[in-house]
């Protein structure tokens, strides 16, 4: 099934406007911290997918992902962490914490879609 509804995570605002352009397809929901993430969660019920970088303000993205991972509400959405820190142990911490999958930035658009279609 694909997702209808994304929550895009990133304190970029260049990224929210390249992911309002590479996926016009789907219905996006924008946060640029944690905390403003978490609270447009519990506006928007029917989010099907998580797009979140690491480093920001406020609440970082594994911070973010262990409150979503920790309630039961929201624990069943898929979430793709979107970052520059592509070190290995990044990675395995993110998948660790609950993420489905992990793309580094600079990453390609076909390699983003090819991970939502998957998910």
């Amino acid at each position: 099934m694909q997702p209808r509804k994304i929550l895009v995570v990133d304190d970029s605002k260049l990224i929210h406007k390249m992911f309002e352009v590479l996926l016009r397809q789907y219905s996006l929901v924008h946060a640029y911290d944690g905390l403003e993430a978490l609270e447009n969660l519990g506006r928007h019920a029917e989010i099907d997918l998580i797009l979140l970088d690491i480093n920001m303000p406020r609440m970082s993205g594994l911070e973010f992902l262990n409150q979503v991972k920790a309630n039961a509400s929201f624990e069943a959405i898929p979430v793709v962490i979107i970052s520059t820190e592509g070190k290995e142990e990044d990675t395995i911490r993110g998948l660790e914490a609950g993420a489905a999958a992990y793309i580094k930035k600079p990453f390609g658009n076909q390699e983003l879609l090819e991970v939502i279609q998957r998910l």
